[in-house]
């Protein structure tokens, strides 16, 4: 193996290792998920070395100004002041989705009116409208990291594959008997994910416009979807109240968690795939061993549905969004809440963070 380059990742934290392996190109990544202001930068960089044998003496001075720029990321001024930047006239129809690309340059919009449009972020200015869907555009994602490409599920059972660039639509993916509602890249952008009322999840491949494999097993309907950070696992949440993990290149079922007692609404992993978290309609989120599938702690502090629920970038802390009006924030490792939100008038429908923990809500009343 021969290291070809060294390159950042402010999020989460850590170096990627581009590298040559029997004359094909590879990735790898450094995960530096535990790093602080303070963290001793040459003992880290030694540790580093010890643990991966493509980091030779000669990268020693490249990977600590690596971290060095990763610690002055982190030391950074975290206190936001938000306001109104812009306000897109969007659609004809009701919006039923936004996404961002990782850099955050271009947003992208699905409506009720069957279209999706990207946007300059800065400008606001409309780029492309991407038309060809016969019913609702309901699901949409870039892939990120990379941010070339775009996804669109519909109500007319149809998955679209589009240029982000030039708005050109590559491939349509049919097979479906029902409407999508969600879909997932998966970190290597080779293949897009899509979740159905016909109560099963579909993989493709994004080049030849194939399908990849079917998850069957579901008795209802799939609702959340989501690929581990290595790509290899697949979790599909449901309204039949279960949860499954998958084996993303054979389809087969590794885990079925069970323990609601309500439809699911949300299902992910953490950052580095040992634990796995779900919120459901029963008002409870859980969070799973990912090796074992087994159950290792429930949170029943909301009063109504949890809509949604995310882990940050290191694992340790967690964020649920209820029909109740309020967000709470909990120890991943004590699991208790450290932190209750309260402020919107009607229920919050969605919950993410940004870099350094910064927790965002929606909430239908105020949109």
């Amino acid at each position: 193996m021969k290291l070809k380059s060294l390159l950042l990742r402010y999020y989460p934290p850590g170096i990627m290792l581009e590298y040559e392996k029997g004359g094909e190109l590879k990735t790898k990544s450094i995960d530096l998920l535990e790093l602080n202001p303070s963290t001793d930068v040459n003992t880290l960089v030694e540790e580093i070395q010890k643990a991966e044998p493509l980091i030779t003496v000669s990268r020693t001075q490249q990977v600590r100004l690596l971290v060095q720029r990763l610690q002055e990321k982190l030391r950074q001024h975290c206190d936001h002041n938000f306001y109104l930047f812009k306000v897109l006239r969007a659609h004809l129809l009701p919006l039923t989705n936004v996404a961002l690309n990782k850099a955050g340059s271009c947003i992208i919009t699905g409506s009720y009116d069957r279209t999706c449009k990207v946007w300059d972020t800065a400008s606001g200015e409309e780029l492309h409208t991407l038309k060809g869907h016969r019913n609702v555009v309901y699901a949409i994602a870039f892939n990120n990291p990379y941010g070339d490409k775009i996804a669109t599920g519909s109500f007319d059972k149809t998955c679209k594959l589009w240029s982000a660039e030039s708005g050109k639509c590559y491939h349509t993916f049919r097979g479906h008997t029902a409407e999508i509602v969600c879909l997932s890249f998966n970190p290597q952008s080779t293949v897009v994910a899509t979740g159905s009322m016909d109560t099963t999840a579909k993989l493709w491949d994004i080049q030849n416009g194939e399908e990849v494999v079917t998850l069957t097993g579901h008795l209802a309907e799939i609702i959340s979807l989501s690929f581990d950070t290595s790509g290899d696992r697949i979790i599909t949440g449901s309204f039949d109240h279960t949860v499954v993990v998958w084996d993303s290149s054979t389809g087969r079922k590794v885990h079925t968690l069970i323990g609601h007692c309500a439809e699911i609404s949300s299902a992910l992993f953490n950052w580095d795939c040992s634990l796995i978290l779900t919120g459901s309609m029963d008002k409870t989120c859980m969070l799973w061993d990912a090796s074992s599938g087994k159950c290792i702690a429930t949170l029943t502090d909301h009063d109504e549905e949890i809509l949604d629920s995310c882990f940050d970038y290191t694992g340790k802390l967690i964020a649920t969004a209820s029909a109740d009006g309020t967000a709470r924030v909990y120890d991943a490792s004590t699991r208790k809440c450290i932190t209750k939100l309260e402020g919107h008038e009607g229920e919050i429908s969605k919950c993410w963070h940004t870099w350094k923990w910064v927790l965002l809500t929606t909430s239908w009343t105020e949109r």
